[in-house]
């Protein structure tokens, strides 16, 4: 039997909160079993939860703690650094490449702005939930501006194997490990090896860390 994804909601907005929440629990094995209108008390709500979320939608822009900003940004780190199994989608009203940029280099596994149509929203938490990444379009387009303004002709000298490079296109290509392992003819333990090898190389977070390295060292790139 196929397991149910569990959400979680962080939105100060009532309105789309709620509205998303229709929205998710309308769709077949998703449902959401938290919610929270701010960030600063996400942390301590998630220690008394029975039942963590897979998958994270965050706002960008959240109330402060008091005087002390507290944003998507800061649920982001929170959540990585205590929950690094815990799935992360942004959702924000920006479409700017430095919050992309900013919010994926801190963890998030995606982002998406808040008039995504509700099917990408779906398969955006599928993708994150079972390849552990969401790079659309947009966000690649963002995180390969980024690196030709700020790597140009400076790529990391690492000792990438060849096998290691093969792995690391097909999961820019958001194949999973199953896929991954019936495309080089190798067993799935091989290819997790192989991945976990690589997160370790190049210090990326989750696999969105690795598309990013992918990028800046030209073993991916858009046409």
């Amino acid at each position: 039997m196929k397991k149910e994804i569990n959400i979680g909601l962080v939105e100060d907005q009532a309105l789309f909160r709620e509205g998303m929440k229709a929205i998710i629990n309308r769709w077949q094995d998703m449902q959401v079993i938290f919610e929270s209108s701010d960030g600063y008390s996400v942390p301590a709500k998630l220690r008394e939860a029975a039942v963590l979320p897979d998958v994270m939608l965050v706002d960008l822009s959240l109330p402060p703690d008091g005087d002390k900003e507290y944003s998507g940004q800061h649920v982001t780190q929170a959540l990585t650094d205590s929950y690094p199994d815990m799935k992360i989608l942004i959702l924000s009203v920006h479409d700017d490449d430095h919050f992309i940029n900013q919010l994926i280099q801190c963890g998030a596994h995606g982002y998406l702005v808040k008039d995504s149509a509700p099917q990408e929203v779906q398969e955006a938490i599928l993708a994150v939930h079972t390849k552990g990444s969401y790079i659309n379009e947009r966000a690649l387009k963002a995180l390969q501006l980024k690196t030709v303004r700020t790597i140009r002709h400076k790529p990391q000298n690492l000792s990438i194997t060849k096998r290691e490079e093969e792995i690391l296109q097909l999961v820019c290509k958001q194949y999973t490990a199953e896929e991954i392992a019936q495309e080089l003819f190798i067993s799935v333990k091989t290819v997790n090896g192989h991945r976990n090898n690589l997160l370790q190389k190049t210090g990326s977070r989750n696999v969105t860390g690795l598309v990013l390295y992918a990028i800046r060292n030209n073993i991916i790139s858009l046409k």
